[in-house]
């Protein structure tokens, strides 16, 4: 299947400027087609995942993806999708936030027929005057007034600054054209304005039969009418550090039906055949999930490999059994992030008295009698009868935690100090 018409079928194009000019190039040669992604942060989210995943099937079609960090427009501040002024960033956490999406981008994408190039590099040599001269005398005010990206904010203002990152954005695109053979430009909708003053620009320098392309994806939605990727805990972040691969992993494998074969299409590189047959499962045997479970996996392993998968689903299993006791300090660390916990000395305590002084999981020692008598409270997995047992917070787990369950499903985590 061409590589468009693939991306057609995923549901994942929005605009283009010229499809059929677009399909035929993509069959005839190797095309190199960028993204770009401003250092606003020090990670990616799932959201940046949307355009990037285009340019990973791209890539494994043989054509030649780069990736533009904004090292220069970043410093700036993009008006899309914003209704005020972007706080703007010291150049020091602008280069901290270069290197660790950078980082990122390498793990998604490898070293073999990929690119990452930084904008800083060619604007920051940019004199005043030659921006000016070259540049702005190319670009007509009324129209840039009419791209809905600077239209939505003329109500509310928009500086001189913001007003001019479409320039920035079409020098990008006149730049990697010239120096690293890149015809496309891959974006979200909101990016459409902005893609094609790029087009505009490299028209109007190189000539007008110049084959150059714009394809925006459309703006992800959930089937409710909400903002896919949001999540009451925030964003879910490609950094471990900021979301583990267990809360990753749980994020995908929650999905409603009614999104997931969507997803699947969107996010995993699962074929027309299998996605098909999972869709009709998500119809016939829904509560089997089959279809969420191959997406959390899919995209569990591409953002964090192999073996976050097999830890994502270890967690899973030992939480959804009570099996807790074969856990790895580090799997406790990620699947009881966001459970209650306290911190308790590694000094051994009867059971009682630890439950009600140093957790305080019960409320009364008459009521941690009781649980324990009736088998309601387990130890690291095992179940406790004996109201003069004792605890030793440094048996299990490398000394670190120790983990009660009471009843069926209510979770507790005390970190040993």
């Amino acid at each position: 299947m061409n590589i468009i018409d693939e991306l057609k079928w995923r549901g994942a194009v929005n605009q283009t400027t010229d499809e059929e000019g677009l399909r035929e190039l993509a069959e005839k040669q190797q095309i190199g087609l960028y993204c770009g992604v401003d250092p606003t942060g020090d990670s990616l989210h799932i959201g940046h995942l949307i355009p990037f995943m285009m340019l990973k099937r791209f890539q494994l079609q043989g054509h030649h993806p780069v990736i533009v960090i904004g090292g220069g427009t970043g410093a700036i501040g993009d008006p899309s999708g914003k209704n005020s002024e972007r706080v703007l960033q010291t150049m020091d956490q602008v280069k901290h936030n270069e290197d660790a999406i950078s980082a990122q981008m390498i793990k998604l994408f490898g070293t073999e027929n990929f690119t990452i190039v930084n904008n800083y590099d060619w604007l920051s040599k940019l004199s005043l005057l030659d921006f000016l001269r070259d540049y702005g005398k190319l670009f007509n005010v009324n129209t840039m007034l009419n791209k809905e990206v600077v239209a939505s904010r003329l109500e509310v203002g928009i500086s001189f600054t913001e007003f001019t990152y479409q320039i920035l954005q079409s020098i990008d695109f006149l730049h990697l054209y010239k120096h690293e053979n890149v015809q496309l430009q891959i974006g979200g909708a909101d990016q459409w304005g902005n893609i094609t003053a790029g087009i505009d620009l490299i028209h109007k320098v190189e000539g007008s039969d110049t084959d150059v392309f714009a394809l925006t994806i459309p703006l992800m939605l959930k089937d409710d009418g909400t903002k896919f990727g949001k999540t009451a805990g925030g964003a879910v972040w490609l950094d471990p550090k900021k979301t583990s691969p267990y809360e990753f992993y749980q994020f995908w494998i929650n999905q409603d039906d009614r999104d997931v074969v969507k997803y699947l299409k969107y996010f995993t590189f699962l074929g027309e055949d299998e996605i098909n047959e999972l869709a009709d499962k998500v119809q016939t045997h829904p509560e089997k999930r089959e279809a969420q479970r191959r997406l959390a996996e899919e995209v569990t392993k591409f953002v964090h490999g192999e073996q976050a998968v097999v830890e994502a689903q270890h967690i899973t299993q030992a939480l959804f059994s009570g099996e807790v006791q074969d856990l790895t300090a580090e799997e406790i660390e990620q699947g009881f992030k966001n459970m209650p916990s306290v911190e308790v000395s590694d000094e051994k305590k009867n059971i009682i008295l630890w439950l009600v002084d140093d957790t305080k999981i019960e409320a009364s020692r008459r009521q941690a009698r009781e649980d324990v008598k009736n088998g309601a409270i387990r130890i690291n997995g095992e179940k406790v009868q004996d109201v003069d047992a004792e605890i030793d917070p440094s048996a299990h787990f490398d000394g670190k935690f120790v983990i009660v369950r009471r009843g069926k499903k209510k979770y507790f985590l005390a970190r040993v100090k």
